[in-house]
């Protein structure tokens, strides 16, 4: 089984934990990431772009000048697209760009990135997160004791309890770094942010959805 090492707030190893081999011990499948990934992505767009065609454009109601006569192209209105000021042609609207993903492809790639992050060594877990008053200082000197200055990717439980929410206020004023409820967990934060540290009791959740 995948073996993890298990630290305290003050970033002193404290132990190891064995891990589903099933969630975090298999060959990472970069098709599946890859899908996965650009589905996130995609989701993640606003979708607002919005042109007007030229029904849409004020003005225009009247021809500009008559049709014979005046040696120029005859013209129907003067918001056609090739005049200026006309609408667009084939221009973007408000549209969705979500893709279906399966929910076993999403799951294979959830498996994918965390496996490929504890063969990297970038994953470790944190015991004993009772922090009585927010103090980020706290993290600071673990991110530095565990070697993670970089980027890190925090894992908590649940918000609504104090400990993990004390841990997220202590977090949040960190440059480079994300927290994140099992739930929330995605391939593109697991992908960009270099470290993942998860609660035991995050851990816990992630094997039983994920297992």
């Amino acid at each position: 089984m995948a073996v993890l090492n298990v630290y305290n707030l003050e970033g002193t190893q404290t132990g190891t934990v064995e891990v589903n081999d099933a969630v975090f011990g298999i060959e990472p499948n970069k098709v599946v990431l890859h899908e996965v990934l650009t589905a996130e992505l995609a989701a993640a767009r606003q979708g607002t772009a919005s042109t007007k065609t030229r029904a849409m454009v004020r003005g225009g109601g009247r021809k500009p000048f008559k049709q014979k006569g005046t040696g120029r192209a005859r013209q129907g209105s003067i918001r056609a697209p090739h005049m200026v000021g006309g609408g667009v042609t084939f221009g973007p609207h408000p549209r969705s760009y979500e893709k279906k993903v399966n929910k076993k492809v999403r799951n294979l790639a959830l498996r994918s990135a965390l496996s490929a992050k504890v063969a990297a060594g970038e994953v470790l877990v944190l015991e004993d997160v009772s922090i009585e008053t927010p103090k980020t200082k706290v993290i600071v000197n673990l991110v530095n004791k565990v070697d993670a200055r970089q980027k890190q990717l925090f894992v908590v439980n649940d918000l609504a309890s104090i400990n993990d929410f004390n841990l997220y206020l202590s977090v949040r004023n960190l440059e480079n770094a994300v927290v994140l409820q099992p739930n929330e967990i995605g391939v593109y934060w697991l992908l960009k942010q270099e470290k993942v540290i998860l609660t035991k009791e995050a851990l816990a959740t992630v094997e039983e959805v994920l297992g």
